[in-house]
């Protein structure tokens, strides 16, 4: 069984449908992209995995050591890339929340993981410094390790390098690849970065309000959805 498994699954939100009858899988380790021109519903396939969006039909259906909730997320929007006032520290363990269950305190062990993720993303000189403080590069290793406190299987990301400088993109690419391939975290990443997504990826999930593309990377170069995005005009 894969990892992951969505069938025929159509999202919207109350009347307006934003992603139609769209089937993909995923298997352990893999890395995803999701690639396609704005509206046509990637941010919503990563919500609906999530369930933080309804699935109007179609089914989602995940591996049995797999949890939805334990599945790591860095949304587009984060409420904590604003002025949030905590320390690095702080954010990380915060990841750890599902873990706590009913109690009102974090375990020495989900203090001792967040510790950890700190240290696997290079922050921990930065660890009791505030959030607040932090550059958009820094934020985004910050939450990539609180992300990495909820789960050790799965990853979802979408667009993390928005608004990043050059340097700071390519060190995000790179912590991203280091987790896929060192810790065989599975990764489902949309972007815009079609040539990076050509780089990384296993494969590709293309969507278009008509239609979609799903499969490795030789087939997408072959597929008339990359064609005709290399059509377009610059």
């Amino acid at each position: 069984m894969s990892q992951l498994e969505c069938k025929n699954i159509t999202i919207g939100y109350e009347k307006d449908i934003v992603v139609s009858d769209v089937s993909f899988s995923v298997e352990e380790g893999e890395y995803i992209s999701i690639v396609g021109e704005n509206g046509t519903g990637k941010s919503s396939i990563l919500k609906g995995i999530l369930g933080l969006v309804p699935v109007k039909s179609g089914e989602i259906k995940f591996e049995d050591k797999l949890l939805k909730s334990h599945i790591g997320y860095l949304s587009q929007q984060n409420p904590m890339q604003k002025e949030f006032p905590a320390s690095v520290y702080e954010v990380v363990l915060s990841g750890c929340q599902n873990s706590k269950g009913l109690s009102p305190f974090y375990s020495k062990k989900a203090k001792e993981k967040a510790r950890q993720n700190i240290y696997k993303l290079g922050m921990e000189e930065y660890i009791k410094k505030s959030f607040a403080d932090l550059s958009g590069g820094q934020k985004q290793r910050v939450l990539l390790a609180r992300a990495l406190c909820a789960t050790d299987k799965m990853i979802l990301l979408d667009e993390p390098v928005t608004g990043l400088d050059p340097v700071a993109i390519r060190e995000m690419y790179s912590l991203i690849r280091k987790l896929n391939k060192e810790l065989n975290i599975t990764i489902i990443m949309v972007t815009h970065d079609i040539d990076k997504a050509l780089e990384y990826s296993d494969r590709i999930l293309h969507l278009s309000k008509e239609d979609f593309f799903f499969g490795n990377v030789e087939e997408y170069k072959e597929s008339r959805f990359f064609k005709e995005l290399n059509e377009q005009p610059v």
